[in-house]
């Protein structure tokens, strides 16, 4: 009961920032035209900024698990490259199969990870699963700025692949936090909050954004993909990851970060960069707002499984 406790506590703040934007755009609070506005904000300056202060705080110096770091960017990078090439063949309206690849592939790591291994293993846990971010975010919005430029025509444009990682501002965030971090650059206090207090509004903002943009109105038409992004995103990919982590040996606080990593819902910047570059955003909206409300059930079984296996 404990561990369910756990898993609401951690998804209940994200549902119930959706649900408040939901409801503020069913008042009539806020317009279609400033949420756009505000999602490019959020795209544009706030979440490139939580990326710089996610990896710009990161302590590279403190890394002992080489293995569980290699082996959860060459995962996502199977992963990503597994669905690249299935999705075309299940779904064939490009707008959605960018939108799926990411749905699938881009889990919300960095809002379940930390809090998780610190429930189950205390504070100490905390600066391996921070390590785990600063490594695997770049990664995967890397990723996802190639499936999103990728399956935005109908014939992929390699030079607009590239040129949509170079200047995709997420990317850029990362990269220079990446850069601050390895220098030892180090700004004044006041700075360093400033930074932090900006970063601290980009998910919030994000998630209310997101429940005031998303519509259930066609969900009926996008049923296969979006049955094909919850199913894959939370059970297919944990399923087949944490056994194939079971069996090379992961355990204790390493498993529970891999099993976050691949059973946690679609992250919610998934929704503001489809809307951003193109993709079926109303799709990757659901999916997101589907995988959150879901992942409270699957990740109870996970965990509780997991568990019971004593496998942590």
């Amino acid at each position: 009961m404990a561990i369910f406790s756990t898993a609401w506590a951690v998804l209940f703040p994200l549902f119930g920032k959706i649900a408040i934007g939901f409801g503020l755009r069913k008042l009539n609070l806020i317009s279609l035209k400033a949420l756009r506005e505000f999602n490019n904000v959020v795209f544009r300056v706030l979440l490139p900024i939580l990326l710089f202060s996610n990896i710009y705080k990161a302590n590279f110096s403190e890394i002992t698990s080489f293995r569980l770091l290699g082996y959860a960017v060459i995962t996502i990078l199977v992963i990503f490259t597994f669905y690249m090439f299935l999705i075309p063949k299940l779904i064939k309206d490009n707008r959605q199969q960018g939108v799926l690849v990411q749905g699938i592939c881009r889990s919300n790591f960095i809002f379940f990870g930390i809090p998780m291994a610190t429930y189950l293993y205390g504070g100490t846990s905390a600066g391996i699963a921070s390590l785990l971010v600063g490594v695997v975010v770049p990664v995967v919005n890397v990723m996802s700025v190639i499936a999103l430029e990728y399956f935005r025509g109908k014939t992929p444009n390699f030079a607009n692949i590239l040129k949509g990682i170079i200047l995709n501002p997420i990317i850029i965030g990362g990269v220079l936090g990446l850069i601050s971090n390895l220098i030892g650059l180090r700004f004044p206090t006041s700075i360093e909050n400033l930074i932090a207090e900006i970063a601290g509004i980009a998910t919030p903002l994000a998630l209310i954004i997101l429940g005031g943009s998303v519509t259930f109105t066609s969900v009926r038409a996008n049923r296969k993909p979006l049955l094909l992004g919850v199913l894959n995103r939370l059970l297919i990919v944990p399923a087949v990851g944490i056994i194939i982590s079971i069996l090379i040996g992961f355990r204790g606080v390493e498993l529970v970060l891999i099993m976050a990593l691949l059973a946690s819902p679609s992250a919610v910047s998934s929704y503001t960069m489809a809307q951003q570059m193109g993709g079926d955003a109303e799709l990757a909206g659901q999916i997101v707002v589907f995988t959150t409300v879901f992942s409270l059930f699957t990740l109870f079984m996970w965990i509780t499984g997991l568990m019971a296996l004593g496998y942590f």
